[in-house]
């Protein structure tokens, strides 16, 4: 039993999680119960629980983590103004009357608000609430209608920015130090966010392509699964459609560019965001907006002249034009802050802004209280010898690093039946990519694969979140059974997807390599 404490241990975790108690506590408690476990057995140094205050600090101190809430407040913020909703309506009049008008516009609509938030469950639940009791009073199949929302809310872990994303490019960076310290090399290089979040554009869009010719070639095949919608309100105009395109493509183009540009590291491009919607909902809820307009044109002036044309006032040797320059500057700031103030005093009035903190604060308090449970336990696995049993595995599969590589997607792809992305990136990740690394994957295409992969976890039955999600916001003739059945094919698709970026890397390492 000793020398198996480590797979018992993972056991003892999954069985844990499964009971539906929280989530955090689970890892934890399973970590200290087996490192006492380990110490009385005398198979583990209980010592080496003394290096987790060591680990909670570098998590609290990481600069890149720090990205997460105010990605999250983004989302939230969007969600709670409506500014999906008023989205979703335009594309469902503008799409509707194609077969599998309402279903394209769904995808493009989780498209557009999966680059815009990144947050699975708040565009689930919102087109739920919106969209789905549309399409079935049109005529929808209840089997299709469900597959296409859970599917179409799901992009947003794989289309750049997300959370996944962000914890995912922290793991993998790890990962690939300690694989170069494996491999003897004491000129440690660092793997940053950006290539990153390049590398996983590309394999977003494709999936979201993938789910369109899949609606589009459903909607020819069987048109009474798919039938064309009359929505209230026609057709919208041309300055309709851009008045509700256009805001998130900007905040996209914003945050996405600011990385991807090397302008601004993911933290930096998060606030940007988080800004960006401030304003959008601040102009949705009645808030003055010529002067919220002028207050965000004042705001991107500011950042591309600064970047052009920077001054150090403080410096004694500045010329008259330079001083010149610095009032602009300074002026520009006082009209962003008179337009975000104005815009944060329209959301609080109309009450969204206590609903985004709550909301922002909740999912934020889970997935660092995920990631600290997760340092302990991954400290006393180690500590039981998990890591070296892992790296012995992996070597011992037949066919290779190929082989290695296929066994850890066919691992992740199975615990995503059961377990949460944040579980399997904190947990799992740290323990078979190193070793995936050392064997030769590259590691920026390695992650892009694995993301797409966690991506599959939330439309996995039984505890794929986003069948949790739209469960709630479904309406009642939805039954579990018909979600279940309805995201068949679209994992199938994900599946299809997962096999172009491994058949075509290129299509993960583009991007980075023309950027970087």
């Amino acid at each position: 039993m000793s020398h198996s404490l480590d797979l018992l241990m993972f056991a003892a975790l999954i069985a844990a999680i499964l009971t539906g108690f929280p989530v955090s506590f689970a890892i934890a408690g399973v970590a200290i119960l087996f490192a006492y476990l380990g110490w009385m057995l005398g198979v583990m140094d209980i010592t080496l629980l003394g290096a987790t205050g060591q680990r909670v600090f570098g998590l609290l101190s990481n600069q890149v983590l720090i990205a997460i809430p105010l990605f999250i407040l983004m989302g939230a913020i969007l969600e709670k103004s409506r500014i999906a909703e008023e989205l979703l309506d335009t594309m469902g009049r503008l799409f509707g009357s194609l077969r599998g008008g309402l279903g394209i516009s769904v995808v493009l609509v989780g498209a557009l608000l999966a680059a815009s938030t990144g947050i699975v469950g708040a565009t689930v639940i919102a087109m739920g609430l919106i969209a789905l009791p549309t399409m079935l009073r049109t005529g929808y199949d209840p089997r299709v209608a469900s597959g296409i929302v859970c599917t179409a809310g799901t992009l947003g872990q794989i289309i750049p920015p997300s959370t996944l994303l962000i914890i995912l490019a922290d793991v993998m960076s790890n990962a690939y130090q300690q694989a170069q310290y494996a491999q003897g090399k004491f000129s440690i290089e660092a793997l940053p966010v950006g290539p990153f979040v390049a590398a996983a554009l590309l394999p977003g869009l494709a999936l979201a392509a993938l789910s369109l010719v899949y609606i589009l070639v459903r909607g020819a095949l069987r048109p009474q699964d798919m039938p064309p919608a009359a929505l209230a309100g026609g057709r919208p105009e041309r300055a309709e459609i851009l008045g509700a395109i256009v805001p998130p493509v900007m905040l996209i183009v914003a945050v996405l560019g600011a990385v991807l540009g090397g302008i601004a590291d993911p933290t930096e491009a998060a606030s940007v965001g988080a800004i960006g919607a401030l304003l959008m909902a601040g102009m949705r809820m009645g808030g003055p907006r010529r002067l919220i307009l002028a207050g965000a044109i004042a705001l991107i002036a500011l950042a591309v002249l600064a970047g052009a044309f920077p001054v150090r006032l403080q410096r004694s040797d500045l010329s008259a034009g330079a001083y010149l320059v610095g009032g602009v500057y300074i002026l520009l700031t006082l009209i962003g802050v008179a337009g975000v103030l104005s815009a944060l005093k329209a959301v609080i009035l109309r009450g969204v802004a206590r609903e985004t903190v709550r909301s922002t604060m909740e999912m934020t308090a889970m997935i660092f209280a995920t990631i600290l449970a997760a340092g302990m336990f991954s400290l006393v696995f180690i500590g039981l010898g998990g890591e070296e049993r892992v790296a012995e595995i992996l070597k011992g599969m037949p066919g290779g690093p190929t082989g290695a590589l296929l066994f850890c997607m066919a691992f992740v792809f199975v615990l995503g039946f059961f377990l949460d992305f944040v579980e399997i990136s904190v947990i799992v990740l740290p323990l078979i990519a190193p070793t995936l690394i050392v064997m030769g994957h590259e590691p920026i295409w390695l992650g892009v694969l694995l993301a797409i992969n966690l991506q599959t976890s939330f439309l996995t039955p039984p505890f794929g979140f986003s069948l949790f999600y739209l469960r709630g916001a479904a309406p009642p003739e939805v039954t579990t059974g018909h979600i279940y059945r309805g995201v068949m094919p679209f994992i199938c698709l994900q599946i299809v997807g997962m096999a172009i970026v491994w058949l075509a890397p290129s299509i993960a390492t583009w991007l980075p390599k023309a950027l970087y």
